[in-house]
């Protein structure tokens, strides 16, 4: 684990009711169109921030995959979905970005929400999204725009433009790339992943 890893020794940032206005779920939500049905797997879930909401967004025949490198992450979202009227259509994996615990082709949306800046190998974490992608899936990438000074988030010197992370999609055969601002700190890059090289 590296040092721009968000440590679960900090997960109660994550629960900062602060963090609801200035990232609101809903307003993410809103951007990425997930639907009833959709399966989508949260790279780097944290404490569940964007899966739990996700989860309710894509309904019983949907499913999110919770993914973390730290299994103390997946243990405070455990806790989350013991709670009553909690989805049940949240499944935990531990794994990492660059090789994922997931079969193939079986996810429509792949979001990594604030983790695309702490990722070592960009290029094999690429290639786990088009190998779990079903035909016609998504890749969405959440993360903290380079022009707005921490804190919240990372330094300065651990943030990826969102011009980087547009050129890369780019760069690897990604059709349909939108790129919009989120909240108050964000950015969120969208591509279709039905053309991308790996």
């Amino acid at each position: 684990m590296n040092d721009r890893v968000f440590k679960h020794t900090e997960a109660h940032k994550l629960e900062d009711p602060e963090r609801l206005k200035w990232l609101p779920p809903e307003e993410v939500l809103a951007h990425l169109r997930v639907g009833p049905g959709m399966k989508v797997a949260d790279i780097g879930a944290g404490t569940g921030y964007f899966s739990i909401p996700i989860a309710r967004a894509v309904g019983a025949l949907g499913h999110v995959f919770a993914v973390d490198l730290q299994p103390e992450m997946l243990d405070l979202l455990r806790g989350k979905l013991d709670r009553p009227n909690a989805p049940d259509n949240v499944s935990l994996h531990q794994g990492v970005a660059s090789q994922v615990p997931l079969p193939d082709r079986s996810v429509h949306m792949i979001l990594y929400a604030n983790i695309w800046h702490e990722i070592d190998d960009l290029d094999s974490t690429f290639r786990e999204a088009v190998r779990i992608s079903v035909l016609g899936g998504k890749i969405a990438i959440l993360d903290w725009r380079d022009d707005c000074s921490a804190p919240p988030g990372p330094p300065q010197e651990h943030r990826i433009s969102d011009g980087s992370v547009t050129s890369f999609l780019k760069g690897k055969g990604c059709g349909n790339l939108m790129c919009k601002r989120v909240g108050q700190f964000g950015y969120l890059v969208t591509a279709d992943l039905n053309s991308a090289q790996t």
